[in-house]
């Protein structure tokens, strides 16, 4: 297994380069953006409820851990640690994390 890919380990994140991550999250919303514009929806209508690259990084690594837990939706308590787990292991992403875990709403997001 090479370090860019998630450990089958309970709780375990991918150590790839912030960089690396960052990259794919900006591929990511790239896709995004041009698969709602070819679907014609306005962009005034949708862009300001795209997460940041940086919320997409936090967000995806959350998914790797949900999915290293077979899945299960974490309670308000795990998902505290799940993010504080995230500033831990990226601490460029620290002010981001706080951010998120400050929301009153959910942290889910989909295309």
């Amino acid at each position: 297994m090479t370090q860019n890919e998630t450990s089958g380990h309970r709780g375990a994140l991918r150590r790839a380069s912030l960089e690396v991550l960052r990259a794919e999250a900006h591929d990511e919303l790239r896709t995004v953006i041009f698969e709602r514009l070819h679907a014609g929806q306005d962009p005034w209508e949708f862009m300001e409820l795209l997460p940041t690259i940086d919320e997409f990084v936090v967000l995806s690594l959350r998914a790797e851990l949900i999915t290293a837990d077979n899945g299960r939706q974490p309670n308000a308590e795990v998902e505290y640690r799940m993010l504080r787990q995230i500033a831990l292991a990226y601490p460029e992403l620290t002010s981001t994390v706080w951010s998120m875990i400050g929301r009153s709403t959910p942290l889910r997001w989909s295309a």
